[in-house]
């Protein structure tokens, strides 16, 4: 009676095994870990948590005062605010941009490609200054808006929606772009050639397809809105309970030397962020599973 050979009992690997020790380019797990928690705790949580150790110096009720103060909660209200807005209409227009560049070819597309990642490289206080220039009501724009409309758009709060649409466009495209670029056309004339509409292929093949990127792509604007400053504080007015943002009232609070109560309005917007960033990567996992679940 002959049994059948077991072929990892000779020594012999079977062809789908991963070997846990395999040599590779960087050191093992162990040590690659480590370096990585070092590396984030001397330059992220290190400093992080250098806020709410400073803030402590108030006290509970301290900290409570310095944080709910009316003048706080307008700045939260509009920041967050101005952020989500923000972030929504990159999410779409930002999505129609990527499509331009992936699907057509046309004259000046590479200026416009380039276009795309002008905010990148752009100090920020000089795209404030130019924002506001543009639409001041003696602006190019802000005049006819103002004249024909009655819209005032520099020193109000739509002013500060506009600056931070215009930092965070890039993250919408640079994000949705290569995902684009990666669905083949063949899957949607597939679907056109078995009687979908446009909107049809458009929401059943290539919004699931794509739905991780905007959501990454969403939530790298809204990060970057939150925390901008330059382009925002020219174009803001920075009025007390109509348009301060939060990050020029910490400035406002460190120049007063108050850094006790600076780091307080900080360790918020710290926490928000971070609870509201936590919400989108936790959204963007199920969808991933999701799509997993219906290709399986």
């Amino acid at each position: 009676m002959t049994t059948a050979s077991n072929p990892t009992a000779n020594g012999a690997q079977a062809p789908f095994a991963v070997r846990r020790n395999s040599p590779g380019v960087l050191p093992g797990f162990g040590i690659s870990m480590g370096y990585a928690v070092l590396y984030l705790s001397v330059l992220v949580l290190i400093p992080l948590a250098a806020l709410p150790i400073k803030s402590a110096e108030l006290g509970w009720q301290g900290f409570w005062d310095a944080v709910t103060a009316p003048r706080v909660m307008a700045s939260y209200q509009l920041t967050f605010g101005a952020s989500l807005i923000a972030a929504l209409v990159n999410l779409v227009f930002g999505t129609v941009v990527a499509w331009v560049l992936v699907r057509y070819r046309f004259p000046g597309k590479k200026i416009l490609d380039a276009l795309v990642d002008l905010p990148f490289a752009l100090p920020t206080a000089v795209a404030g200054i130019a924002l506001t220039a543009l639409y001041s009501q003696k602006g190019w724009l802000g005049g006819p808006l103002s004249e024909w409309f009655g819209l005032k758009v520099a020193f109000t709060p739509l002013g500060i929606v506009i600056a931070l649409i215009f930092i965070g466009v890039p993250f919408v495209v640079r994000t949705v772009q290569p995902v684009l670029e990666d669905v083949e056309r063949e899957i949607e004339e597939a679907a056109a050639s078995l009687g979908a509409s446009r909107w049809q292929t458009i929401r059943r093949v290539l919004l699931p397809t794509i739905t991780p990127a905007l959501m990454t792509g969403f939530a790298l604007a809204f990060a970057r809105a939150v925390g901008e400053y330059g382009s925002v504080v020219f174009i803001a007015g920075n009025m007390p309970m109509v348009s301060e943002i939060t990050p020029l009232l910490i400035i406002s609070k460190l120049e007063q030397f108050d850094y006790a109560g600076a780091a307080a309005i900080a360790t918020v917007m710290l926490v928000l962020s971070f609870v509201l960033l936590l919400v989108i990567n936790l959204l963007q996992g199920w969808q991933a599973r999701r799509n997993l679940g219906r290709l399986a």
